[in-house]
């Protein structure tokens, strides 16, 4: 099924994906996930990160040409693409795609209306415009890194959620969908910028309010939702589990001390003075117990507090189950596509594409005679 008969809100849009690794290939299967018709345009040769196609879940609900854009016939071809397209993702360091034949002036030549997503760590200008980097450079340098973890110990890594997908990817997305509306009404493309530095540190926007109203402090594990306050951390069990509390409001926060089994002698949730006192004292009483014995204490409450489960735990669990959240698909077991729509919901309609793959439908469905022949 292409992405014109395809269901979900971007039916009928069609995105070419110039193959790369992490925030590009994502957005794009975000926007596949959504019914665009996403071509991704692989090279030959090995992969990148030497990972089996058949795994690489962001490249579900894709298909994929091998085309070699160092060949003379090459560039032409993406041309070729990029004219019947809506939308285009390139990752390359600035000015490769250029070099390469396939950059926005030659795209935009052929095709006024595309959409042109440039997915970077630093930016397509700026000092550090030209030099290599990933996901936990690009977050320790906007600030973002730095946020997280404990007071006095190295930040923690969160994989490349927060910067490549969270920062890069999201944004990408947005940037994309929102060129699209204007071309539609327009008629004209443009380029879209979107790097990652640019993206976490617009995920800090509230942050930097708090910090100029005094509220927040600039250094990681002292701040009310960063580990710092007691009632909203993390802690241990007895059994070396973990439970994550977020009892912020004071009516939560009642239900929390009740059920933990504080005491009325506690220090008062926001005496910040006492705060490694009540800290001491809630770690105490949750080593008291297991994770399951805790678990089943506050299940069915509004205390807040939810057990920290593992991948394969939370493809369990049975709320993430009754909602669908995960799913399994050509063997293996993923994330659902989200968000979710009334009308036209999202579908796993194909398998992680195999490069090359699908050359001939995609010929034949774009109308681009002779694609992927060198």
């Amino acid at each position: 099924m292409d992405g014109a008969t395809s269901p979900g809100p971007l039916a009928g849009v069609r995105v070419v994906e110039l193959a790369g690794i992490g925030p590009g290939p994502f957005a794009a299967m975000l926007l596949a996930d959504l019914g665009a018709d996403v071509v991704r345009i692989d090279r030959p040769g090995p992969q990148p990160l030497g990972t089996d196609p058949a795994y690489d879940v962001t490249n579900r609900n894709k298909r994929s040409v091998l085309i070699d854009l160092k060949s003379p016939q090459g560039p032409g071809q993406v041309l070729d693409l990029a004219e019947r397209a809506h939308l285009l993702i390139e990752g390359y360091r600035p000015g490769v795609a250029e070099r390469l034949g396939v950059g926005p002036d030659a795209c935009l030549a052929r095709n006024p209306a595309l959409v042109y997503g440039r997915m970077t760590g630093w930016g397509q200008d700026g000092p550090l415009a030209a030099r290599a980097g990933h996901d936990i450079g690009y977050s320790a340098t906007a600030g973002v890194l730095g946020l997280i973890g404990e007071e006095g110990k190295a930040p923690a890594i969160p994989a490349n959620l927060l910067g490549d997908y969270a920062g890069g990817s999201l944004y990408l997305v947005v940037g994309l969908l929102a060129a699209l509306h204007h071309a539609r009404d327009s008629g004209a493309g443009q380029v879209v910028d979107a790097a990652v530095v640019d993206g976490a540190a617009h995920l800090t926007s509230m942050l930097w309010g708090l910090l100029a109203a005094g509220h927040w402090q600039d250094r990681r594990g002292v701040n009310l939702l960063d580990g710092g306050a007691p009632c909203y951390a993390v802690y241990e069990s007895a059994d070396g589990g973990h439970l994550a509390v977020g009892a912020l409001e004071p009516q939560f926060y009642a239900e929390f001390s009740r059920l933990l089994g504080l005491g009325p002698d506690a220090p008062g949730q926001y005496d910040t003075t006492r705060w490694p006192e009540l800290r001491a004292r809630i770690a105490t009483r949750f080593a008291t117990r297991t994770l399951a014995e805790w678990t089943a204490v506050f299940a069915g409450t509004d205390a807040c507090v939810e057990p920290v489960l593992t991948m394969r735990q939370a493809a369990a669990h049975p709320h993430l189950v009754a909602r669908g959240t995960y799913t399994e698909f050509a063997g293996i077991t993923q994330p659902a596509p989200a968000p979710r729509f009334s009308a036209t919901p999202g579908t796993l309609r194909r398998p992680p594409a195999r490069p090359g793959a699908d050359t001939a439908d995609i010929a034949r469905d774009w109308d681009v005679p002779g694609l992927g022949r060198s």
